[in-house]
């Protein structure tokens, strides 16, 4: 990893797939994010309101600087369909020295 630079992986979920294309458009126009990646769709069951519920989602996964945690967190909540939107970070603590240059890169503002 670059030095004092740090990056992480956020996901979050939406039942509708233009939703989700959206959100990641927005990310990427704002430069929140340097790639989003939509998978889809798949079945989630999650407990909700005291029952075991189901629904077919897409999976959005955001590579980004941890830096920008908080602003990506902001972004999805505020553009978010859901009223409590899945929005998880979990921190990417190695890999590809090249991939990581290039998320930081994609992810400084001009």
């Amino acid at each position: 990893m670059m030095a004092g630079m740090g990056y992480v992986q956020v996901m979050t979920t939406t039942d509708q797939e233009q939703e989700a294309t959206s959100l990641a458009d927005a990310l990427l126009q704002e430069r929140l994010a340097a790639c989003v990646q939509v998978l889809g769709p798949m079945t989630s069951r999650y407990w909700w309101q005291g029952t075991v519920e189901q629904a077919t989602e897409w999976l959005l996964i955001v590579k980004t600087r941890d830096e920008l945690l908080d602003q990506v967190v902001a972004a999805l909540r505020e553009r978010h369909s859901y009223d409590t939107p899945e929005i998880t970070a979990t921190p990417i603590v190695g890999g590809n020295p090249a991939y990581l240059r290039w998320v930081g890169a994609e992810t400084h503002r001009a």
